[in-house]
């Protein structure tokens, strides 16, 4: 009983898909009749899932109405998919090294048991006085400057930055902002946790 489900399934997106084709070709069922040689009658019944057709009937009529057999199946059984959706203001607000001095800290993805590849973080600023210590972890890590403008520490270099201005580095040597020069600052870090 499952498979015959599984095959009239498979019927349904063939109608479909064959049915769009033809309409987007601008041909009438007697003109893919004629084309292709294949009845009339049949052209309809595979157009509304009636039959199960063998493949060489589908490739004639694949070929019919310009619709390349491969692409006729390019969508069927794609993956469901199971991405992480994240509204803007609804990422995980997390406590880090600065959070008392006014940063925000969003995390914008969270992995659910096992081991961390990365993570997202949007970073909000705002007090221009502020000391800041410099920070140093494992992996690598990328900003992306959404707004404001800082001086931004990696190592023995500084980086002027603004909105736009992105930096990839080495996350263990000693990083962070040097000078908030404009706020409020918002930018987005990604840390990849490298596999050693």
């Amino acid at each position: 009983m499952e498979g015959n489900d599984t095959r009239f399934n498979l019927d349904q997106y063939i109608a479909m898909k064959v049915k769009k084709a033809r309409l987007e070709e601008g041909l009438k069922i007697t003109d893919v009749a004629r084309i292709s040689g294949i009845s009339q009658g049949m052209v309809s019944k595979i157009e509304n899932a009636q039959v199960s057709t063998s493949l060489e009937t589908l490739s004639r009529l694949c070929t019919a109405i310009g619709l390349p057999i491969s692409k006729l199946f390019s969508d069927y059984d794609r993956p469901d998919g199971g991405a992480h959706f994240t509204p803007s203001g609804a990422g995980l607000e997390v406590v880090r090294r600065g959070t008392d001095k006014g940063h925000t800290y969003q995390l914008l993805t969270y992995q659910r048991g096992g081991k961390r590849n990365f993570e997202p973080f949007l970073i909000t600023m705002d007090d221009l006085s502020e000391v800041f210590p410099t920070f140093s972890h494992p992996g690598e890590e990328f900003i992306y400057m959404l707004k404001g403008s800082l001086i931004y520490r990696h190592g023995n270099h500084l980086y002027e930055m603004g909105p736009g201005d992105s930096l990839t580095f080495d996350a263990e040597t000693p990083h962070g902002p040097e000078k908030l020069v404009e706020v409020p600052l918002q930018l987005l870090s990604i840390i990849n946790y490298v596999e050693e």
